[in-house]
């Protein structure tokens, strides 16, 4: 891999942060996940970059060149720049080298008179500490570009520092091999991993959650996870994850990372509440992982009738959720899957034809009963496949309604 101009430094937003910092005489380089996703030819996503100068000079650098800038971590260094320009807006995060004083395995306190090398030192995996100048040069000062193309995941330094410094790396560890590595793993990383499994509860449910996810949308997650229980990590953050079996099988037929939690995990419905509350997950993510815990409400070889039933209460989003997951879990064949999201797909659910008025029009005062009496009838209407039509309904409605 040689030097590289991705096709992003010629953005027109690119273009004019880089005059702007150009005319203060800012030096900065590009650094972190941008510049290794260019290497390796991937889409980037974040634009972040590295610079000697200190926050304050370089907010007055875009401030002056009518740039919005926001003190977002001026604590540790970081200015982010929101850019305008004639092509897409872009944000972009610029932070001075620095150099960690202290560390508490969550937060750092910082200094700001580090050079390149001393600021890659502190990075966290290699991979992550390649720099990119405006000119397509890259500095390489740890060699992360080796460890890049050998598929090669690991610590910047000694891996036990650079976890002390923020337990959260155990976790990116994991990710990132699911991601970039090899699937071997580092021993050195692993051993530290291993050792440091007694800091994970100092981390916060949304940070695991964040990473936990990041790590299930990998393409290839299973040898990740695998290593992760190999090293005690996987038992000691999620002691439910005990099916990597069933979510091997479940990848190739879904990229969700939600419906993989669920395939990973074995247990009943209050376990996955549980789980969903120890990792602060929203109400909606919530609701959908406790409705994939077992006993699934589907029965993949009823008849018919009972799986429009099934596809009518469900709705066709959880229905193919439950039949994925039984496929995943050899219940169901692949063609019986098909055949069960293509009737998801292409199904129209009817709609109930009666309303708290037809009730009402009965001489029935508008109360509890109103809405027990369309609830016994919808199950009626349910229950024969549907086929009722309005008529009939409201027959079933005055017959119901007659009863004491």
């Amino acid at each position: 891999m040689n030097d590289v101009t991705p096709a992003w430094l010629d953005e027109p937003a690119v273009r004019r942060l880089l005059a702007a910092l150009s005319a203060a005489g800012i030096e900065v380089r590009f650094v972190g996940g941008c510049v290794r996703d260019a290497l390796l030819g991937l889409e980037i996503g974040d634009l972040d970059l590295a610079t000697p100068a200190r926050p304050e000079m370089v907010m007055a650098a875009l401030k002056a060149a009518k740039i919005k800038a926001l003190p977002t971590g001026l604590a540790h260094g970081t200015v982010t720049a929101v850019v305008n320009s004639s092509g897409p807006s872009r944000q972009f995060e610029i932070t001075t080298l620095r150099r960690d004083v202290e560390t508490d395995g969550r937060h750092a306190r910082v200094a700001f008179d580090a050079g390149w090398d001393e600021d890659a030192a502190r990075r966290d995996f290699t991979i992550n500490a390649i720099y990119l100048a405006p000119d397509g040069a890259t500095f390489d000062p740890v060699g992360g570009r080796a460890d890049l193309a050998a598929r090669h995941v690991r610590f910047v330094g000694d891996a036990a520092m650079r976890i002390d410094e923020d337990v959260l790396r155990i976790l990116r560890y994991y990710r990132f091999e699911a991601r970039f590595g090899s699937g071997e793993g580092d021993a050195a990383a692993r051993a530290a991993c291993h050792a440091a499994v007694g800091q994970l509860p100092t981390l916060s449910a949304e940070r695991v959650q964040r990473e936990l996810m990041r790590l299930l949308a990998a393409p290839e997650p299973i040898r990740a996870l695998t290593l992760m229980r190999e090293d005690g990590v996987l038992d000691a953050l999620m002691p439910e994850a005990t099916r990597i079996d069933r979510l091997e099988k479940l990848l190739p037929l879904s990229n969700n990372p939600l419906q993989r939690l669920a395939a990973l995990i074995e247990v009943d419905k209050s376990g996955a509440a549980a789980l969903a509350e120890r990792l602060r997950l929203s109400n909606a993510a919530r609701n959908r992982l406790v409705g994939l815990a077992e006993p699934w409400p589907l029965d993949p070889d009823a008849d018919p009738a009972a799986q429009r039933l099934a596809l009518y209460r469900l709705g066709p989003e959880h229905f193919c959720d439950l039949a994925m997951l039984l496929a995943a879990d050899a219940r169901i064949a692949p063609a019986r899957l098909k055949a069960l999201q293509h009737q998801a797909e292409c199904w129209s659910p009817p709609v109930f034809p009666l309303g708290g008025g037809d009730v009402t029009a009965l001489g029935i005062a508008p109360g509890p009963r109103v809405g027990r009496l369309l609830g016994a009838v919808r199950r009626w209407w349910e229950d024969g496949d549907f086929a009722a039509d309005r008529s009939a309904c409201l027959a079933r409605l005055k017959m119901l309604a007659s009863r004491p």
